[in-house]
C-alpha cells in the first residue's frame, strides 16, 4: 500500500502509517530498529532497494531523507516537507517512509525524522553519498546509536580516510569496511593453519580503492609488520601477498569472483570471494550496533605510514632508472667542515643506481652505481680534485 502525502507534517504521516497498518491487517508494529537513509535525488532508489533486501532480515522502519534543491531565491525560503508512505508488499517486511525536504526545513531534517523513530528501537543513519565530515556531531548522525558511511562514494576517498580517523566517534564504521570482512576472515584463517611468523606483507588492488587502503592498515596494526600498499587493475581488492618464515602466503582474486589460497606445502585452493552488493553490506552492519574498536584501530593507524606505491609517487623502477640524472653527485665537504645529511623517508624507494651520501661524518664518502655505469668515474666512484666544483668558505654563527 502506497500513500501519497503533500505539504505534510511528522504528525500526519504518523497517522497515515496507522491507517496503511490497518487496512493491510497488521497493526501491531514488528520492526526491529528504525533506519535513516539520507540520500540525493539521483541515488535515492538504489539506496532504498538496498534497505528493502536488507529488512528481510532485519524488519525495520525505513526513513528516507531527501534535501531537495530550491531554483529561486524565493523557494529557498518557502519550507515544504512532501511524503511517501509506504506499507505491505511496497515496503517488504517493514515501512517505508520518503521525506522530500524542500526550503529552509532541509536544515532541520532532524526536526522532521525525531516524530517518526520507532519507540525504544535502535537508531541506525546511514549516508550513501555526501556523508558529512564529522557523523557524529551531524544533527540526524546524534540521533543514531550506529553511524554508516561510505567511503567509496565518496570524490576523494583517501581523503575521506583521513576525516573518518580524525572524527571517529564509537558507532561509526564504514562499508568499505565491511566489504572486506571475507577477506580479514579468510586471511585470519590461513595463518591459524601455519605455525609461521610473518616478516611483510603487501596489499593489492585499485589505485583509490578505500577498501584495499583498510585492509593495508588492518595487516599493519595487528601483525605490526611492514606492509606495502600495491597498485593493480582491480576490480577492487586483487591480490594480498604475506612473507612469513615458513614461505610466502597468497590470496588472489583476479576475476572479482573465486580467489585462490595459496600455503606453503598445501595444495591451492580456491575459495569464494565474490564481491558483494550493498543490501548484503548493509544486512551486516545491522547485525551489531556496537561499537568496531577494531575498525578504529585500523582506521587510526593511517594510510601514510603504509609503504609502497602512492598517488602522484613514481614507481621503484622509474625512481630507478633516472636516479643517477634526477640525483646529482654532491661534492665531498672539506676537512673541518660542517654539512647537511639528507634521509629519504622510510615510504619512498630505494635508489638502486643513484649516489648516496653518508651523513654524520666531516667528510662523507660518495659512491655511485655499478662499474661501467655513467656515473662511475673509474676511482670507486670517489671524484677527483680536478673533478670537485670550488668550494666557498662561508662564515657561520
Amino acid at each position: 500500500m502506497k500513500i501519497d502525502l503533500t505539504d505534510t507534517t511528522a504528525s500526519k504521516i504518523n497517522k497515515a502509517l496507522v491507517k496503511a497498518r490497518r487496512a493491510i491487517g497488521t497493526p501491531a508494529v514488528g520492526m526491529v530498529l528504525t533506519l535513516v537513509i539520507v540520500t540525493d535525488e539521483e541515488n535515492a532508489y538504489d539506496a532504498l532497494k538496498a534497505a528493502g533486501d536488507a529488512a528481510r532480515e532485519h524488519p525495520s522502519r525505513t526513513l528516507v531523507v531527501i534535501r531537495r534543491v530550491s531554483r529561486s531565491p524565493r523557494d529557498r525560503t518557502q519550507s515544504r516537507l512532501d511524503a511517501e508512505v509506504r506499507v505491505g508488499a511496497d515496503a517488504g517486511t517493514g515501512e517505508t517512509v520518503v521525506l522530500r525536504l524542500y526550503g529552509e526545513v532541509a536544515d532541520h531534517a532532524q526536526s522532521v525524522v525525531l516524530p517518526l523513530l520507532l519507540p525504544d528501537a535502535p537508531v541506525v543513519v546511514w549516508w550513501s553519498v555526501d556523508a558529512p565530515r564529522d557523523p557524529a556531531k551531524d544533527p540526524l548522525g546524534a540521533l543514531g546509536q550506529r553511524r554508516v558511511t561510505d567511503a567509496y562514494a565518496a570524490e576523494k576517498p583517501i581523503e575521506e580516510l583521513r576525516a573518518r580517523a580524525e572524527s571517529y566517534e564509537p558507532g561509526d564504521t564504514d562499508l568499505a569496511w565491511t566489504r572486506i570482512t571475507p577477506w580479514r576472515s579468510m586471511l585470519a584463517a590461513a595463518l591459524d593453519q601455519v605455525r609461521c611468523e610473518v616478516i611483510s606483507a603487501e596489499v593489492e588492488g585499485e589505485e583509490f580503492n578505500p577498501s584495499v587502503e583498510l585492509l593495508a592498515m588492518w595487516l599493519a596494526d595487528r601483525l605490526h609488520v611492514h606492509v606495502r600498499r600495491g597498485i593493480s587493475s582491480g576490480p577492487g581488492l586483487t591480490r594480498v601477498r604475506l612473507e612469513t618464515t615458513c614461505g610466502p602466503i597468497r590470496l588472489q582474486r583476479p576475476d572479482g569472483a573465486m580467489a585462490t589460497l595459496v600455503l606453503q606445502g598445501q595444495p591451492d585452493r580456491a575459495v569464494a570471494l565474490k564481491r558483494r552488493e550493498t543490501s548484503e553490506l548493509i544486512a551486516e552492519e545491522l547485525r551489531r550496533l556496537d561499537p568496531d574498536d577494531t575498525y578504529a584501530s585500523a582506521l587510526r593507524f593511517g594510510v601514510d605510514r603504509l609503504g609502497g606505491a602512492r598517488p602522484l609517487v613514481p614507481s621503484p623502477a622509474r625512481v630507478s632508472a633516472t636516479a643517477s640524472s634526477a640525483v646529482p653527485a654532491l661534492p665531498a665537504l672539506p676537512s673541518g667542515s660542517s654539512g647537511s645529511g639528507y634521509a629519504s623517508s622510510p615510504s619512498s624507494p630505494p635508489l638502486s643506481s643513484g649516489p648516496s651520501v653518508s651523513a654524520g661524518s666531516s667528510s662523507p664518502s660518495v659512491s655511485s652505481g655499478s662499474p661501467g655505469s655513467a656515473s662511475d668515474d673509474g676511482d670507486g666512484g670517489r671524484p677527483t680534485p680536478a673533478q670537485m666544483p670550488p668550494v666557498k668558505k662561508v662564515a657561520t654563527e
